[in-house]
């Protein structure tokens, strides 16, 4: 069910990331050879995205893991699903909280210039890059599939839910890039409205994981959670030879 909202969050995301990562899917450097070296080259670049969003994950979901290894496995599931639930309802309290510092605009900055760079070639390894580098750049979505990520509580596991939910980004960018802005700004806003209750419908999903009532792949007992945990300690200890 995890990976599943990270999939709902990513596919209904990507009507929100037409208005900011529209203008660089259609600008990107696509061979013109023909639709299949077009559609190779958009894939490349929305993957290139999802890597860095799976980058991202692994650091994030290690510090969930910091947390689950210091005794809070139930509790950070149920706070980063309270935080996604509160940011909808109470948006002023957020309002400006991701506000950039100058170092963030001086990073940002840097990133942009290369994209700039990146775009006056036209190949594949550029496209990748682009898409690598575009990942970097603030995104209010992607703030709250890391609070995802680190409601995993493992490396691994917030390393694949942001790969799927860039995954879950891919057909609305990869569209705008082949055919254009083929999606009218009125049906963009009714289907972004979608967005505040797939982000309330997450922050259930890991209040439930994190309360351990008992049901099957929706909120597991705490027992099955603590397992892989233990599992991973046994597997740390040095091993005692004859």
């Amino acid at each position: 069910m995890v990976y599943i909202s990270a999939l709902t969050l990513g596919l209904l995301g990507s009507f929100h990331c037409v208005g900011m990562c529209g203008p660089i899917a259609l600008a990107i450097p696509l061979k013109t050879d023909s639709w299949l070296a077009r559609i190779f080259g958009g894939v490349l670049y929305n993957l290139g995205r999802a890597i860095t969003y799976a980058v991202m994950g692994a650091v994030f979901g290690l510090l969930g893991r910091g947390l689950v290894m210091s005794g809070f496995q139930q509790w950070i599931s149920v706070i980063m699903g309270a935080i996604m639930i509160l940011s909808v309802i109470t948006p002023s309290i957020y309002k400006n909280r991701f506000n950039a510092d100058k170092g963030v605009f001086s990073f940002v900055g840097k990133v942009k210039m290369s994209l700039g760079k990146l775009f006056a070639k036209r190949s594949y390894g550029a496209l990748l890059m682009i898409g690598l580098l575009n990942g970097l750049l603030p995104c209010g979505l992607v703030y709250f599939a890391i609070a995802g990520a680190i409601a995993t509580g493992s490396s691994a596991s917030g390393s694949l839910f942001m790969f799927i939910f860039g995954l879950g980004t891919l057909p609305m960018l990869l569209a705008i890039s082949l055919i254009g802005n083929m999606i009218t700004l009125e049906l963009r806003k009714k289907i972004t409205k979608l967005i505040p209750y797939a982000i309330v419908f997450i922050g259930v999903l890991f209040i439930l994981r994190g309360l351990s009532l008992g049901i099957p792949y929706l909120s597991p007992p705490e027992k099955a959670m603590t397992i892989p945990v233990e599992q991973a300690d046994e597997e740390q200890k040095p091993s005692c030879c004859h």
